[in-house]
């Protein structure tokens, strides 16, 4: 792992194809696109309406300039052979069950476009992350993730253990698929 600047978490290159660095408001052009199609290469499934209504409710312009702007979140663009093909987002003080804001990094998303999956990026990404919570003083990376999707696995190959459940209670998804998984990672 090489960092470069004067900030660890200014930007992380991976090897030599794989950078990782935070989002700033001039990248909510680059942000937006990357997170609508990766979105749509994975979870149009989910909703009676395609995901229009969530793609609007979380990834409008208005939506990711007021989050970029938000003390408690963090955007990481992911780029591979410097095209973005992923981006995730943190929530550095979100408490968990049995912990406090101070002790939890929540990371909300972890978005990567279909032609990015199976080549290593997503382990790098929770590399990155379990990183970034160490430096930032965090016993505990946590997530929630679709029940029906694949990322379930991915996760607990990644160190994550099941902590819990939850439901989303949105009327556009389809019922079925309205189960989430509450996944942790003790790092400290």
């Amino acid at each position: 792992m090489q960092y470069i600047g004067s900030n660890n978490f200014y930007f992380r290159r991976y090897m030599t194809d794989i950078a990782i660095s935070p989002c700033l408001l001039a990248d909510l052009t680059d942000l937006r696109e990357i997170a609508i199609e990766a979105y749509n290469d994975h979870y149009t499934y989910l909703w009676h309406d395609g995901g229009a209504w969530y793609l609007n409710r979380c990834f409008s312009e208005e939506v990711l300039r007021d989050d970029l702007a938000h003390p408690n979140a963090s955007y990481f663009m992911i780029q591979y052979k410097d095209e973005p093909v992923g981006f995730m987002k943190y929530n550095k003080n979100k408490a968990l069950e049995g912990y406090t804001d101070e002790e939890c990094l929540e990371l909300e998303r972890l978005y990567l476009v279909d032609r990015a999956s199976g080549i290593g990026i997503g382990k790098l990404a929770v590399d990155f992350t379990v990183q970034y919570a160490l430096e930032s003083g965090k016993r505990v990376v946590w997530l929630k993730a679709m029940d029906s999707s694949r990322s379930v696995d991915f996760y607990e190959q990644n160190g994550f253990v099941r902590w819990g459940t939850d439901e989303l209670d949105f009327e556009q998804m389809k019922e079925i698929y309205r189960g989430m998984v509450i996944m942790k990672r003790d790092i400290a």
